[in-house]
């Protein structure tokens, strides 16, 4: 029994000692650096800065096509990429620079048309997918809507 306990101290002994090795001589310098730079890169992001974000389109008569282009400039330290545009409903059409990357400093357009349906107050919304780091921005389009017998004089 004494033999046992005996081998099994030399042998935890001879593996503690074994192991010893200086690890800090085991880390490359290239891999410290690659990780630093990989570190900055992703602290680094787009930020997108509209000219403004919502357009009042006043009283339109229903069914009359309107547009507004939104104008934004990437603010951040990192290209913008915007990847998807949706709106509220299918009346609303966003057309935006997809998968595009804006570089910072840069500007781009978003342009949202709007087919005059409704009627009285509509308000729509426009939800842009980005990099940012809130990863959504929204638009807003507002009109009034008149009808189309209400616009023509009678006769």
């Amino acid at each position: 029994m004494k033999r046992a306990i005996l081998l099994s101290g030399v042998v935890a002994f001879l593996a503690f000692t074994s192991c010893k090795e200086d690890a800090s001589s085991k880390v490359k310098s290239e891999n410290v650096e690659m990780a630093q730079q990989r570190d900055e890169a992703a602290s680094k992001v787009p930020e997108m800065t509209f000219e403004q974000t919502e357009h009042d389109f006043g009283e339109i008569v229903q069914g009359t096509p309107v547009e507004k282009v939104f104008t934004f400039t990437n603010t951040g330290d990192a290209p913008l990429i915007i990847t998807n545009a949706s709106s509220s409903c299918g009346c609303t059409i966003p057309k935006y620079p997809e998968n595009e990357p804006i570089a910072p400093g840069e500007s781009g357009e978003i342009l949202v048309k709007f087919n005059g349906s409704g009627m009285n107050a509509v308000s729509k919304t426009v939800r842009l997918i980005t990099n940012t780091e809130k990863g959504t921005e929204q638009l807003r389009i507002k009109a009034f809507v008149t009808p189309k017998d209400a616009a023509q004089p009678d006769a």
